[in-house]
């Protein structure tokens, strides 16, 4: 409309009728001048089209015929269409005659790059924006024409059109043209037709798609967004009409009842309700992701896998606590104290009577990983056991069966496992070891001991395997035993069961904190100056 109302600002400043000579907005009726100037046929009117007129000598001939008086109407008015096309010698050329420009001479500029205009030309103009036209009063306007024009379009057929034309009237005019040719027989157009005219999805099962994301339902999303498509719905236009409802849910979570929709009325019941189910920080983190998504959906090679992505990402997204609740999680945690009933000091196994508890397990120092990041260090606690305990000495010397299965090769890994699992020792000193074999033992598993104890110490040794003795756990049996106590112990901390309130099927894993240490090892013995 830039055109457009350049050629109305010309009538407007040349306009003479009989009972009016001069300037005047109210153009009703034409004046001598206007029939002419909406023509572009008047003498005294000039449009030049920059686009494929951008040198200085064109430029030039503006500036040799502007001294002369206009023929016949009050002002001589030059306007010039997309101006920022101009070259920079070409502006240069037309600044003297902007600054002092003659009294009958009037100048007109229409661009829709703004910044691409030199400042010295726009410090020395009138500036107008014009703004793009609402989609509510697009469609009012199209529906007089259709009056005036005799055809019958669905009300929510001009508002699908006149959302499509992103509030350019000539667009509009441009799609209403299209949807006249398919009234037939005075028949009226629906906004189905219109829908598949502009290859739109309905955005009634739009809304459905995002209901079924929403709730988390994989398989129905897809299946909606694949009956959209293979009813000719473009993938991208989907995903950016998923994004027009992302920003009526947020509008609607806003404002609540205040927030204006331009849709149906069941449709801005569905879009309060689905507002309600969401909070604030789900409905912006979808936005950020349907963004996200949209721009990959035309880049992809194959548009339609680009959108189910983005729908199982919905999906997912559906199913994670709300934000607000992790700044919430953090806000009570800071209030909860570990309980005495939860602590456990006594933290030591032993396999035998003379064997240190320190070979066979360790107080460690975990700290909790909450889905919000956060960490809550404790207080001394039941640890697992290691698989392997610390390696053989030099001299092989064997002080406990922890030890004797550390430092055994990979080539032995069968007897490894056997003695782990079956051996429950009775006595365990050099030279000598007593066991009670567990259920399903190997029946060779005590000459096999045997032989690699006397191979790996080159000393003499006695294994026995006693039936009417009850040994100690084997190592295996110690493992699970402390891995349920350590189970019982995250799961009564008072920590994991908040959590466990704020958040329902949360998981929440115990780590070992890692020593750290300021010191910075460094190397002084060169000397890099020399």
């Amino acid at each position: 409309g830039k055109t457009t109302t350049a050629r109305l600002l010309a009538r407007a400043l040349n306009y003479q009728s009989d009972d009016h000579d001069g300037p005047s907005v109210q153009l009703d009726p034409p004046g001598e001048h206007c029939e002419q100037i909406n023509a572009s046929s008047h003498m005294d009117v000039m449009e030049m089209d920059a686009a494929s007129r951008t040198g200085v000598g064109d430029i030039r001939e503006i500036l040799d015929s502007v001294r002369y008086a206009p023929v016949s109407a009050r002002y001589k008015i030059y306007i010039i269409d997309e101006v920022h096309m101009l070259s920079t010698a070409a502006f240069n050329a037309l600044l003297k005659t902007l600054e002092e420009p003659p009294e009958h001479a009037k100048f007109i500029f229409a661009t829709t790059e703004i910044r691409k205009i030199p400042i010295t030309v726009l410090s020395r103009c009138q500036r107008f924006d014009l703004r793009r036209v609402d989609a509510g009063v697009l469609s009012e306007h199209l529906e007089k024409i259709c009056q005036k024009e005799g055809v019958k379009i669905a009300k929510e057929g001009l508002a699908l059109i006149a959302r499509a034309a992103e509030g350019s009237v000539r667009d509009g005019l441009s799609l209403l043209d299209q949807a006249i040719v398919q009234a037939d027989g005075g028949v009226e157009v629906s906004a189905e037709q219109i829908r598949t005219m502009l290859g739109l999805a309905d955005r009634t099962r739009v809304l459905d798609l995002v209901a079924h994301a929403m709730k988390g339902d994989a398989k129905a999303a897809l299946a909606e967004l694949r009956t959209q498509y293979n009813d000719g719905a473009d993938p991208s236009v989907l995903v950016r009409d998923v994004l027009e409802i992302c920003h009526d849910l947020s509008r609607a979570k806003a404002l609540g009842e205040r927030a204006e929709f331009d849709a149906a009325a069941d449709q801005i019941a569905r879009i309060h309700a689905l507002a309600e189910t969401l909070s604030m920080g789900q409905i912006t983190a979808l936005w950020q992701m349907l963004l996200s998504a949209y721009e990959d959906v035309r880049r992809a090679p194959d548009p339609l896998a680009g959108a189910e992505m983005a729908v199982l990402r919905m999906t997912v997204a559906a199913t994670l606590p709300p934000p607000e609740l992790a700044s919430q999680l953090l806000e009570n945690l800071k209030h909860v104290t570990s309980s005495p009933n939860t602590q456990n000091t006594s933290q030591s196994t032993t396999t035998s009577s003379d064997t240190p508890a320190s070979q066979i397990s360790k107080s460690s120092q975990p700290s909790t990983h909450s889905p919000s990041g956060s960490q809550a260090s404790m207080q001394a606690q039941p640890a697992l056991l290691p698989d392997e305990a610390p390696q053989m000495r030099a001299h092989v010397e064997i002080n406990s069966l922890a030890e004797l299965v550390a430092g055994m090769p990979k080539s032995e890994t069968r007897l490894k496992y056997d003695i782990r699992q079956y051996v429950r020792p009775i006595l365990f000193e050099r030279g000598k070891i007593i066991f009670e074999a567990a259920p399903d033992a190997p029946a060779n598993l005590a000459p096999r001991l045997l032989n690699y104890v006397q191979d790996m110490t080159a000393q003499k040794w006695t294994i026995s395997l006693d039936t009417n003795t009850k040994g100690t756990p084997s190592l295996m049996e110690q493992h699970k035993q402390a891995t349920q106590k350590q189970a019982q112990y995250e799961n009564a901390h008072p920590v994991v069961v908040r959590a466990k309130e704020l958040f329902a099927g949360v998981e929440i894993e115990f780590r070992d904190r890692l020593p750290t240490s300021n010191v910075i090892k460094a190397d002084f013995s060169n000397n890099e100056d020399t």
